[in-house]
């Protein structure tokens, strides 16, 4: 009687699909919101001109900062502010020059304030740029 071997027949794995593409849906979930989240910025303009007036702004007066510390923070600062016939509103002016430019900007700004009296959110446009007085 003759023996012959065969050979070992081959196990594969056979891992269910859900199993290998679960960490890598996971994966990409997190990232998603973690771009989602990372990219979201509290910018209020477009305008590459307005950038540092919002930036100023955004750190000086964040949301929820009373209307009266806005007032003060304006008039501190001597930026002008207009009639508005929003009694939630402030309407200003507010001018800075860029120190890494030294190029003026002016932006006519809207601060909008809720029932209490908290800033909600401000918008920005581009004013004309008027000489700077002493």
């Amino acid at each position: 009687m003759v023996y012959s071997a065969t050979a070992p027949q081959r196990r594969t794995l056979a891992w269910p699909l859900s199993a290998l593409l679960l960490p890598l849906l996971f994966s990409s979930v997190g990232f998603l919101v973690f771009s989602i989240s990372g990219c979201k910025t509290s910018s209020h303009t477009s305008d590459s001109r307005l950038q540092k007036i919002d930036e100023l702004l955004n750190a000086k007066l964040p949301k929820g900062t009373p209307k009266s510390r806005v007032a003060y923070f304006l008039n501190s600062r001597g930026y002008p502010v207009q009639n508005s016939p929003d009694k939630n509103a402030i309407v200003a002016i507010v001018r800075h020059v860029d120190t890494d430019t030294l190029q003026p900007a002016t932006a006519l700004v809207t601060f909008h304030f809720d029932a209490n009296g908290n800033l909600t959110t401000y918008d920005l446009q581009a004013a004309p740029d008027a000489p700077l007085h002493p």
